[in-house]
């Protein structure tokens, strides 16, 4: 099939060339009504193809999008995006049948004069006014999302550091305070490559980790910190991303609402995944397994695309054998 979609590509290019050399032949004589009517049958087959690539595009590639969100506020971002989708997608439709249908119908001819229309401000005042409220709409949908996100609130939300540094990331728990210690670049020294102040109290039970655990349901309260250039902290599979700026600390929470075996059980999941392990077997490469990551969204350099971090979402039972079982930097950095 995909071969199928390379040869309409290389057709509709051959296509336009050739159009492009005739218009460029000014030696041409006027278009006649047969020159006309032959233009107007190519908008109409050249409509057909467009529709026909583009219902393939949304049924046979969709497997290339994001599976469901993994994260409850999340879910308001893919309903931000399914919302935008559609209504882009309709208007899309409609507009480009209309410029199609129209070249063909009001092509040109000897028996027709063209109408000059003025304007009319009942329509300028339709098409101002109409994609003003719907943008209205979507951007405070968007803003009260921001919000929701940005929202820390909750005492109770597990505080997480996220530390980034070319090219890699480590990441520090809060401890049993649920506080973490005070961090700076001068503190660095050693093993303490974080440069966490340990005369700091609330730095003895920090608990560093270069994989990140998160209990399933439960609020995660992520501060990020940057060692050396901008990073950019993304979640893909949570709906998160979050520039790490040297020098100052961002943040933003979300709670995890699949374990990584549940997503793995995800129907989409499982089609993403056969896919890539198509792939891979033509290639004698080991089988992919998926996982949640932690990628760099931000060129940091040559090895920005290998920047990443293991994201292993549990039940929260498994998640508290985990972190019992965690070293402090108490009892790393002596």
């Amino acid at each position: 099939m995909l071969a199928l979609f390379y040869i309409f590509i290389g057709v509709a290019i051959g296509v336009s060339v050739w159009q492009i050399t005739r218009i460029m032949d000014f030696r041409s004589t006027i278009a006649n009504d047969n020159d006309n009517a032959a233009q107007g049958k190519f908008a109409i087959g050249f409509m057909a193809f467009f529709y026909a690539m583009m219902i393939y595009c949304l049924i046979f590639m969709n497997v290339i999008m994001l599976p469901e969100s993994a994260s409850i506020e999340g879910e308001h971002d893919d309903n931000l995006f399914d919302i935008t989708f559609w209504l882009i997608g309709i208007v899309q439709f409609i507009m480009q049948f209309l410029i199609f249908y129209f070249t063909f119908k009001y092509r040109g001819s000897k028996d027709k004069k063209a109408k000059f229309y003025a304007d009319s401000h009942k329509l300028e005042f339709i098409w101002t006014i109409t994609p003003a409220i719907v943008l209205v709409g979507l951007i405070g949908y968007g803003l009260w999302q921001w919000n929701n996100v940005m929202d820390l609130s909750d005492d109770d939300a597990i505080v997480i550091e996220v530390y980034s540094q070319q090219f890699r990331w480590d990441a520090r728990y809060a401890g049993e305070d649920n506080t973490l210690g005070l961090g700076n670049v001068n503190y660095i020294k050693g093993i303490n490559t974080l440069g966490v102040d340990m005369t700091d109290k609330n730095a003895s039970d920090d608990i560093q980790v270069t994989e990140l655990y998160l209990p399933k349901g439960k609020k995660i309260h992520f501060k990020f910190r940057s060692q050396d250039v901008l990073h950019s902290a993304y979640m893909p599979h949570f709906r998160a991303q979050m520039n790490c700026v040297p020098g100052m600390v961002t943040e933003f929470g979300f709670t995890p609402k699949y374990t990584t075996e549940e997503m793995r059980q995800q129907p989409e999941v499982i089609d993403k995944t056969n896919g890539i392990n198509k792939i891979r077997r033509a290639k004698g490469e080991d089988p992919y397994i998926f996982d949640y990551l932690l990628l760099c969204n931000k060129i940091c350099g040559a090895s920005h695309y290998n920047m990443q971090m293991k994201i292993t979402v549990v039940e929260p039972e498994e998640y508290e054998k985990w972190i019992a079982e965690q070293p402090t930097l108490a009892e790393v950095i002596k």
